[in-house]
């Protein structure tokens, strides 16, 4: 996940919030693209995630 946030910094988008470790088992963290669309990037810690 940080990897994509790194991608979409050098794309021209920008992290809105840094990344954070919810308590319910996601990695999570947030941007805006060049066209000013907000984003939500997930990594399920557990591997429980969706399918």
């Amino acid at each position: 996940m940080d990897g994509v946030l790194e991608q979409v910094r050098e794309a021209g988008g920008s992290v809105v919030r840094a990344p954070l470790e919810r308590p319910w088992g996601i990695y999570a963290g947030y941007f805006g693209d060049p066209d000013g669309h907000l984003w939500e990037v997930v990594h399920f810690l557990t591997g429980d995630g969706p399918n």
